[in-house]
């Protein structure tokens, strides 16, 4: 592994309205921790689920996840609340950059926020481009990726869902969506 010194972090956004967004970066951060680099997940939607990969990420001595979050917001009751706890999550994620403990960080689901406008891309795209040092690695999930957030990253990805099983009536699935 390349020490910090000389490495180059990327910014990477997996945005789209298909399935596998948030698989996709949790692959990366389980790569990234198998070769040693401290990761720290932070998810700011899914909240109290117990899923599969925050049990997995414990048989790593370097990672960190934060399942955070109030549930599902476009359900919400109370979009004070969301919009409250969002920021509190944003400014958690920023301690977190700012630590300079993680090779890797990802911000799961952070796009969904954006898209909502309780964090607006331009603020992250600024704090990106400002204060993420230059050997960090940075993944932001989500549908909705501000034009921002997508011109300030080196890789994009766009999931486009074709088929969903849930169109079948197969509801989420253990192993597979959590």
């Amino acid at each position: 592994m390349k020490a910090r010194d000389k490495r180059q972090g990327v910014v990477l956004v997996h945005t789209g309205e298909g399935k596998g967004k948030s698989s996709s970066a949790f692959g990366v951060a389980f790569r990234a921790a198998g070769w040693g680099m401290s990761v720290c997940v932070i998810q700011f939607i899914k909240g109290k689920w117990k899923t599969g990969e925050e049990r997995a990420s414990k048989a790593f001595a370097h990672m960190e996840w934060h399942a955070l979050g109030d549930g599902f917001t476009w359900d919400t009751k109370n979009p004070e609340q969301d919009i409250k706890t969002s920021r509190e999550i944003w400014e958690f994620c920023k301690e977190k950059v700012r630590s300079h403990e993680f090779d890797l960080i990802v911000l799961d689901e952070i796009n969904y926020c954006s898209g909502y406008g309780w964090i607006s891309g331009q603020e992250i795209a600024e704090f990106i481009r400002d204060e993420k040092p230059a050997w960090m690695h940075l993944i932001l999930t989500g549908r909705n990726a501000a034009a921002e957030v997508i011109e300030v990253a080196d890789t994009v990805t766009e999931m486009k869902m074709i088929k969903h099983a849930y169109e079948s009536g197969i509801s989420a699935t253990q192993g597979i969506e959590f």
